[in-house]
């Protein structure tokens, strides 16, 4: 029987989401992939140090147990394949069991998603990330600097999410940037028991739910919304998640407050949201992804 991936999370990642690749990139950075790879190479023997999305790859991982594969993470890397031998390597010290990898030297990995079947694209590169979304993966920039995630809870992944933009369609986001707060709440309540439109990370949120609900052992998975609606605006938010049958463990509904400190104190593996000031602020306290979303047939202000 040929190998296949089907029924399975699929986690496609670049190896600077993965790992601590920043003093190596400002090589690659550079044009100087020569440079690169030769340090890479000199550096084969020595792990990288975890990077952003060390923790979540790592957790989602552990929900393969007892000859159950029902999560798959491959490296996804615009490194030249020599520089991937470190990549391997720096799985196999810290016991992440990584098979896959596509290294593509200096151009975009973005169209192997596909082939994969891919859940959710992770990259530091904007412009993948774009692509991606654009050929419907869920995808996020990561922000390198960000905090690492909490060593808290080692049998839970923790992911949270905004909703307008991310988890639903930013129809109603698109009436508050034209029309401002009162319209925007005027608009939610009238459609109050009208579902949302999904967003980009709803095919995400469906694959977690549905890690969810089977048994896993001990590794669990728990979800939080956290976005800057508040009363009445929360009420259409909910009432899509019960259209969709998706459940989230917790919902914060914060009426524009900075959402960093919320998250500190949910201490999520990742956080994704549409909106760069909302990432910015929150990468000083988790591990955070800009969703760089774009309407069909229009642009908006991120």
């Amino acid at each position: 029987m040929p190998a296949t991936l089907e029924g399975r999370l699929v986690v496609a990642i670049s190896s600077r989401a993965l790992f601590d690749f920043e003093d190596e990139n400002r090589l690659f950075e550079a044009a100087d992939d020569r440079a690169y790879m030769q340090l890479q190479l000199q550096r084969l023997e020595q792990p990288a140090r975890p990077g952003v999305a060390f923790s979540l790859a790592h957790k989602l991982l552990a929900f393969n147990h007892a000859g159950a594969a029902r999560v798959e993470v491959v490296i996804l890397s615009r490194n030249d394949p020599v520089s991937g031998m470190r990549v391997f390597r720096s799985c196999q010290h810290y016991e992440l069991p990584i098979e896959r990898g596509v290294f593509t030297r200096g151009t975009s990995p973005w169209r192997y998603l596909k082939p994969l079947a891919a859940n959710l694209f992770l990259s530091t590169n904007e412009a993948d990330v774009r692509s991606a979304l654009a050929a419907g993966v869920p995808a996020a920039r990561v922000y390198p600097h960000s905090a690492r995630a909490s060593d808290a809870h080692p049998d839970e992944v923790r992911i949270a999410f905004d909703g307008d933009a991310v988890l639903f369609s930013d129809e109603a986001e698109q009436v508050f940037q034209r029309d401002g707060l009162s319209a925007f709440q005027s608009h939610e309540r009238e459609r109050s028991t009208v579902p949302l439109a999904p967003g980009p990370f709803k095919p995400l949120l469906q694959a977690l739910h549905a890690l969810q609900q089977a048994p896993a052992g001990p590794m669990r998975v728990r979800t939080a919304l956290v976005t800057a609606r508040s009363a009445p605006a929360h009420e259409r938010a909910i009432r899509t998640l019960m259209d969709w049958r998706i459940e989230v463990d917790e919902a914060m509904f914060l009426g524009g407050l900075p959402k960093g400190e919320f998250l500190r104190e949910f201490e999520p593996d990742f956080f994704f949201d549409d909106q760069t000031g909302h990432v910015e602020h929150a990468a000083g306290h988790v591990p955070s992804g800009h969703v760089s979303y774009l309407p069909q047939g229009g642009t908006r202000v991120a």
